[in-house]
Protein backbone atom coordinates (compact mmCIF):
# COMPACT_ATOMS: atom_id res chain seq x y z
CA UNK A 1 0.00 0.00 0.00
CA UNK A 2 1.25 3.58 -1.08
CA UNK A 3 2.27 6.20 1.83
CA UNK A 4 -0.56 8.34 3.10
CA UNK A 5 -0.54 11.24 -0.01
CA UNK A 6 0.83 14.60 0.90
CA UNK A 7 -0.66 17.45 0.28
CA UNK A 8 0.47 21.36 0.52
CA UNK A 9 -1.60 24.45 0.71
CA UNK A 10 -0.27 27.11 -0.69
CA UNK A 11 -2.01 30.20 1.76
CA UNK A 12 -2.32 33.55 2.93
CA UNK A 13 -3.36 35.50 5.92
CA UNK A 14 -6.43 37.12 5.78
CA UNK A 15 -7.94 34.64 2.86
CA UNK A 16 -11.45 33.79 3.47
CA UNK A 17 -11.08 31.20 0.44
CA UNK A 18 -7.99 29.90 2.04
CA UNK A 19 -9.36 29.04 5.04
CA UNK A 20 -12.54 27.26 3.07
CA UNK A 21 -10.13 25.11 2.00
CA UNK A 22 -8.20 24.29 4.66
CA UNK A 23 -11.40 23.00 6.04
CA UNK A 24 -12.39 21.14 3.13
CA UNK A 25 -8.67 19.52 3.43
CA UNK A 26 -8.53 18.71 6.60
CA UNK A 27 -12.08 16.95 6.45
CA UNK A 28 -10.50 15.41 3.42
CA UNK A 29 -7.28 13.99 5.57
CA UNK A 30 -9.42 12.90 7.84
CA UNK A 31 -11.35 10.34 5.98
CA UNK A 32 -9.28 9.80 3.49
CA UNK A 33 -5.77 9.30 5.74
CA UNK A 34 -4.04 11.58 3.66
CA UNK A 35 -1.42 14.33 5.60
CA UNK A 36 -1.60 18.05 4.61
CA UNK A 37 0.66 20.63 5.20
CA UNK A 38 0.00 24.55 4.91
CA UNK A 39 2.61 27.53 3.47
CA UNK A 40 2.30 30.82 3.34
CA UNK A 41 2.63 32.04 -0.38
CA UNK A 42 4.02 35.24 0.78
CA UNK A 43 6.82 34.10 2.72
CA UNK A 44 8.61 33.17 -0.27
CA UNK A 45 9.31 35.04 -3.41
CA UNK A 46 9.33 31.90 -5.74
CA UNK A 47 5.70 30.77 -4.56
CA UNK A 48 4.39 34.31 -4.75
CA UNK A 49 5.47 35.19 -8.16
CA UNK A 50 3.77 32.00 -9.39
CA UNK A 51 1.00 30.97 -7.01
CA UNK A 52 0.56 34.71 -5.08
CA UNK A 53 -2.97 35.39 -7.70
CA UNK A 54 -4.20 32.01 -7.42
CA UNK A 55 -4.17 31.09 -4.02
CA UNK A 56 -5.49 28.73 -1.95
CA UNK A 57 -3.68 26.43 -4.37
CA UNK A 58 -3.47 22.69 -3.41
CA UNK A 59 -0.54 20.65 -4.23
CA UNK A 60 -0.03 17.01 -4.48
CA UNK A 61 3.38 16.02 -4.80
CA UNK A 62 4.70 19.24 -5.54
CA UNK A 63 2.00 19.64 -8.69
CA UNK A 64 -0.95 21.72 -8.46
CA UNK A 65 -4.24 20.15 -8.07
CA UNK A 66 -7.03 22.95 -8.06
CA UNK A 67 -7.23 26.38 -6.74
CA UNK A 68 -9.62 29.12 -5.42
CA UNK A 69 -12.02 26.16 -4.54
CA UNK A 70 -11.29 22.62 -3.03
CA UNK A 71 -11.97 19.96 -5.73
CA UNK A 72 -12.30 16.81 -3.67
CA UNK A 73 -13.21 14.23 -7.07
CA UNK A 74 -10.32 15.62 -8.34
CA UNK A 75 -8.02 14.74 -5.90
CA UNK A 76 -9.66 11.28 -5.34
CA UNK A 77 -9.30 11.13 -9.30
CA UNK A 78 -5.33 12.06 -9.00
CA UNK A 79 -5.13 9.88 -5.86
CA UNK A 80 -6.13 6.87 -7.96
CA UNK A 81 -3.31 7.25 -10.60
CA UNK A 82 -0.75 7.92 -8.09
Amino acid sequence: MSAAPLFTLLSRDGCELCEEMLTELQTFCRSDSGQFEVVDVDADVQLRTRFGHKVPVLLLDGLPVCHGQFDAEEVRRLLRER
